[in-house]
């Protein structure tokens, strides 16, 4: 793999800190600028709104830009808002820094994903998007649990100067490594071409199953520390290591995922969501047992990000003429389902179901994602019954 693709990992892992790190500074948060822990939770929506907003938006704006100057651009945004949020007085000013941080870093979210599938060879796609989406699994298991002890120690404002100072590294980083290819030099981009070549009906599909997959997970996910203090019992300093686990989980996936989805995308996504569903339905019921909800959290980590390459190669494959905004799109379902889900699990906590229930939402969602990629997979089996190749049949 070229440096760039492991450069643009370092990039999504700065930013990804910043996605999912709220997860294990609810609590403060909330106490400090005197909300509710869903009201906090709103925090984790807001980002997902801008990065729905935003993905489409910045990809079509930028389309004429060099790769590497928009890339730095964004970079700059979002660490001027973390700077601005780390200085945030009242909930409604943290609340705007995280929607245009959220912007900036889901332009680079789509940028990112584009400039690497055009760095590597197509047979290789896959295990480039692994490479890059694994920066995302990373925060998990490195940034997230970090930020959550550094917020123990100084509070969570301390963790949003860090973001911004890992930030600054990874533009710096890019600047030094990246560079156009001599085939992107010589493309011209047009929006109105890559939305032509953006109507198919199983390209919105797959996003459908992208945001369903996504929600699946990452309701469980956001609620994760109230769930393992309020329901299982554990103690604030245990909560770190739990997110590790989960990210650790989520390593194993990505890997996992990175290697089959070429080949297999429809039966990754099949095996990934019946884990998931499973899994978080067992959370639901068993999360006060200690050591159950312990392999339960590694197993959400797993299933939640072995589908991940799969989602994210496949509608290139879908739409190969939409380089830039198939992956956009694909960016804006990922967090559709990052906006829903939270307030999905918001709402069944303020209906007084307790955090338990938030897993039980993870299961429902899950559930309407099998349902998605099965009739994906249906549609994919009557499109290629007609041929007999081996290619064909290997897709699934």
């Amino acid at each position: 793999m070229p440096l760039a693709i492991y450069v643009l990992g370092l990039g999504i892992f700065t930013q990804g800190t910043s996605e999912f790190m709220l997860s294990g500074l609810l609590p403060d948060i909330a106490s400090d600028l005197r909300v509710s822990i869903p009201d906090a939770g709103l925090l984790i929506s807001a980002f997902a709104v801008g990065m729905v907003v935003g993905a489409p938006l910045l990809a079509i704006a930028t389309m004429r830009w060099p790769r590497r100057t928009t890339l730095v651009a964004l970079q700059l945004v979002f660490i001027g808002a973390h700077v601005v949020g780390a200085l945030a007085p009242g909930y409604w000013v943290l609340f705007a820094t995280r929607i245009i941080s959220a912007v900036s870093y889901a332009g680079f979210w789509a940028v990112a994903v584009a400039t690497g599938v055009g760095l590597v060879a197509p047979d290789a796609r896959s295990r480039a998007v692994a490479v890059i989406a694994s920066g995302l699994t990373l925060a998990t298991i490195v940034g997230v649990p970090a930020g959550t002890v550094l917020s123990q120690f100084t509070g969570w404002r301390s963790v949003f100067w860090a973001v911004a100072a890992l930030t600054a590294v990874s533009l710096v980083c890019s600047l030094l490594t990246i560079r156009e290819s001599a085939e992107a030099r010589g493309e011209t981009r047009s929006t109105a071409a890559e939305l032509r070549a953006m109507a198919r009906p199983q390209l919105w599909l797959s996003y459908v199953v992208t945001a369903l997959t996504f929600g699946s997970v990452i309701v469980t996910f956001s609620y994760l520390a109230p769930l393992l203090t309020g329901v299982t019992g554990l103690s604030a300093q245990w909560v770190p290591a739990q997110l590790a686990l989960f990210g650790a989980g989520g390593l194993l996936g990505m890997s996992i995922g990175g290697r089959t989805a070429q080949a297999h995308p429809i039966r990754t996504l099949l095996f990934g969501l019946s884990v998931l569903v499973l899994s978080s339905a067992l959370l639901a019921v068993a999360g006060d047992n200690v050591l159950i909800t312990t392999a339960l959290v590694f197993a959400l980590g797993v299933s939640g990000f072995v589908t991940n390459p799969a989602l994210q190669s496949r509608v290139f494959a879908l739409a190969p003429g939409a380089p830039t905004l198939v992956g956009a799109g694909n960016t804006s379902a990922f967090n559709i389902g990052n906006t829903l889900a939270p307030m999905m699990g918001g709402l069944a906590i303020s209906a007084g179901l307790g955090f338990a229930s938030v897993a039980w939402v993870g299961a429902a969602i899950g559930a309407a994602a099998l349902l998605a990629t099965a009739w994906a997979a249906y549609l994919q089996h009557r499109t290629a019954r007609p041929s007999t190749a081996p290619c064909a049949r290997a897709a699934v």
